[in-house]
């Protein structure tokens, strides 16, 4: 359950116009902060992120969930039903038995997840994940608008300026 304070902050991130992940990061935070704290730990950062994500979409923050393909099955219909929850479209059942089950298994998890050097971790994965799609998206098309001679003047560029920013 989140706490008031962070409800209200999302809240206050949402009349400024801030966008929906600006306003679920409040949750991400106190998931964090939660875990820093020993109240539960996480396998992983990506878990710790992902419950406060979670969070955010039980309270209504607008948060759709992740297209088809980008994660699992799993994931996504999870994501499904607590986007709908915090949209009215469905109702919370409440499942004591589970939720004891789950606390006490994220209270056997690390706390070592949410570290500042596990997030950093984290985030440098993720940053290069995103730029290596970007460039495999990009050599695609590339490939299919440039003849022979062009393709191989694009790397003989792109070598040219890798090995200018290792300088």
């Amino acid at each position: 359950m989140p706490l008031k304070r962070t409800i209200e902050k999302a809240r206050q991130d949402r009349r400024e116009g801030k966008s929906p992940s600006t306003q679920a990061g409040e949750f991400v935070k106190e998931e964090i902060d939660k875990a820093r704290r020993g109240e539960h730990g996480a396998r992983s950062s990506r878990q710790a992120i992902a419950i406060g994500l979670s969070e955010a979409r039980r309270a209504g923050v607008p948060l759709p969930p992740p297209k088809k393909g980008r994660t699992t099955r799993r994931t996504r219909k999870s994501a499904e039903y607590a986007y709908a929850v915090g949209q009215g479209k469905r109702k919370s059942r409440r499942q004591p038995r589970v939720s004891r089950a789950v606390s006490r298994v994220l209270k056997r998890e690390p706390r070592s997840s949410a570290s500042h050097a596990a997030l950093s971790r984290q985030a440098k994965r993720a940053a290069s994940r995103r730029s290596s799609a970007a460039r495999s998206s990009a050599a695609r098309k590339a490939a299919r608008t440039k003849g022979r001679a062009g393709r191989s003047a694009a790397v003989r560029k792109a070598t040219r300026t890798r090995r200018g920013r290792k300088k």
